[in-house]
């Protein structure tokens, strides 16, 4: 018969022993985990490596020097199409304003019925977050290549590419900002013998108009960047110039344009940092 063997019965002799007649039971198997991870780790980047030459990077450093050399030289600047370049960059950001103004709109009436405590029916309430989830899944670049082909290119194209994928968005944060909404206030609404719309309008609104008001401007900030690589993909405005004096090398006007998107990023961050910071301490004291 096997006997049992109280744990508080051994004593430091005992343990001695069985690690003499039983070495492995007492290995560090984590330090031999830790090796074979880390072994796997570097082969991994060894493999990485070698599937993706990064071998080039090496003989291409004096090519990429030949184009930071073209792109400090203005010496043309007067002749360059500025009219051009500066329109399409307005372009842009009336681009992205329009889309993210379409998307904040519809979003609205779409996040109350995503909320929780707004849409009791469950299965409803799934289908529209299901939705959300369908338009901001795949990515402004995705939508624009479909716009692109559904409507021609032009701007148009982008502002659909951003009014799709930001309504996703913006939905789901409204929805979210909906459900914080404290029911004092409502109710108070409710009792004053209010229309259930009545309700919403000053009981809801007023406590999550700030957060959504800030949602939206930061989504337009994040959009006037995002517009400049929808450009590309034939969607217009100054990501487009950028492509086309990038096919033709001309790296000087390249160099102009990235260093106009970059103050006009600048720019449209630090006021919309501003507003947002004013919107949100107003409605912290809304709340308070």
């Amino acid at each position: 018969m096997s006997s049992i063997i109280r744990m508080d019965a051994l004593t430091d002799a005992d343990v001695a022993a069985a690690r003499i007649r039983l070495p492995g039971a007492f290995a560090d198997n984590r330090r031999v985990l830790r090796i074979v991870l880390w072994t796997a780790f570097v082969a991994y980047l060894a493999y990485l490596h070698w599937a993706f030459d990064f071998g080039r990077v090496l003989t291409g450093l004096p090519r990429l020097w030949v184009i930071v050399r073209l792109m400090v030289d203005w010496s043309g600047f007067l002749e360059w199409d500025h009219t051009a370049i500066l329109t399409a960059l307005v372009e842009t950001l009336a681009m992205a304003f329009l889309g993210t103004l379409l998307a904040a709109v519809i979003a609205l009436p779409l996040g109350f019925l995503g909320a929780r405590n707004m849409t009791a029916n469950r299965v409803i309430r799934f289908l529209f977050r299901r939705g959300f989830d369908a338009c901001r899944g795949l990515d402004q670049l995705v939508w624009a290549l479909v716009f692109v082909r559904a409507v021609g290119l032009g701007p148009i194209a982008g502002v659909l590419a951003i009014f799709i994928a930001d309504t996703g968005v913006l939905a789901k944060l409204y929805s979210e900002a909906i459900e914080t909404a404290e029911n004092g206030q409502i109710d108070g609404v409710r009792a004053t013998g209010a229309a259930p719309l009545a309700a919403i309008r000053y009981g809801v609104v007023p406590q999550v108009l700030p957060i959504m008001l800030s949602q939206a401007l930061y989504q337009f900030e994040s959009n006037t960047r995002e517009a400049t690589i929808l450009g590309f993909v034939g969607a217009g405005g100054i990501g487009l110039r950028l492509s086309e004096r990038i096919q033709i090398n001309a790296w000087d006007q390249v160099a102009y344009i990235i260093v106009l998107i970059l103050l006009t990023v600048v720019v449209i961050d630090t006021i919309s940092a501003r507003l947002r910071g004013r919107l949100i301490r107003a409605g912290g004291l809304k709340r308070t």
